[in-house]
């Protein structure tokens, strides 16, 4: 397996969510999140999320790690946290942090945020200059959150396809791309901690900046039509998030998908423990 596949599958809990505008304050909720990641029905790795949500901030810890032959020819493994406050009825990130690495290679990404505005980036080593990529200026970095905060998905009353009904304006510190998302469903699953109904996301893929344009994995990613997210909600709260990602990908389809989501009501968390 390529590291850079590899990357991307530990990855995947680290890139897709959304974020909106509250339609209340939310309570308070410890949540704990198990999932296995996969590629063609094989099992390649773990993650966890875990945080709490207060009523006026949130934290958010996640990690990532390729397991088995993939983990051992690659190294596969990731981290990241996230951390801001309910402001005004709309999410506000303050801090974001991630780090990956492979046998190969190895990426730190740190970012503070003042009002969805990105106030200072460091990225540890530097994006190598590359002919196509397509050049970030100041506005892409405006009005956006983290991927890691847009894991928390506002959604009002018990209408939960409403959670997919939007665009997300992503920044994850060296590339701006739009997820928009749309419905596609209700479904009822059975997870140790939840059990009850899920809401299932369409979602595509819009570079805007910083990505590599002439990329063929660029290319594919734009046209592809088969990446959906299941979407649970967090007891206590008016949030919800993933516990499934599926993405078709150049040589097949991997999923992430929760073994276990356990939320404690009236409860904020304790840092997530790695796997």
């Amino acid at each position: 397996m390529k590291p850079a596949i590899a990357s991307s599958l530990a990855g995947l809990v680290l890139t897709l969510g959304t974020v909106a505008v509250l339609s209340g304050p939310a309570s308070a909720a410890s949540l704990d999140a198990r999932y296995d990641v996969s590629l063609l029905g094989l099992t390649l790795g773990t993650a966890s999320l875990s945080g709490g949500i207060d009523g006026s901030s949130y934290k958010l810890d996640v990690a990532a790690k390729l397991t088995g032959l993939a983990g051992g020819f690659t190294g596969g493994r990731g981290s990241g946290a996230a951390s801001g406050s309910f402001a005004g009825g709309k999410l506000s990130p303050a801090s974001f942090a991630v780090s990956s690495a492979s046998s190969s290679e190895s990426r730190t990404v740190r970012m503070a945020l003042d009002s969805n505005n990105v106030a200072a980036v460091e990225i540890e080593p530097p994006i190598d200059a590359k002919p196509d990529r397509v050049p970030l200026n100041d506005g892409h970095r405006r009005n956006i959150v983290d991927p890691l905060s847009a894991f928390l998905m506002p959604v009002s009353g018990k209408n939960l396809a409403t959670a997919c009904n939007r665009t997300l304006p992503i920044f994850d510190g060296a590339a701006r791309y739009d997820i928009k998302l749309s419905a596609a469903g209700t479904r009822e699953v059975k997870l140790e901690g939840y059990s009850g109904p899920v809401a299932i996301c369409q979602v595509r893929y819009v570079p805007i900046a910083g990505h590599r344009a002439m990329r063929p994995s660029t290319k594919f990613m734009i046209e592809n039509k088969d990446i959906t997210t299941w979407l649970a909600p967090v007891a206590g709260t008016n949030m919800m998030v993933p516990v499934r990602v599926s993405v078709k990908t150049m040589i097949g389809t991997a999923v992430l998908e929760a073994s276990s989501f356990k939320v404690d009501p009236g409860v904020t968390a304790s840092p997530a423990k790695s796997n």
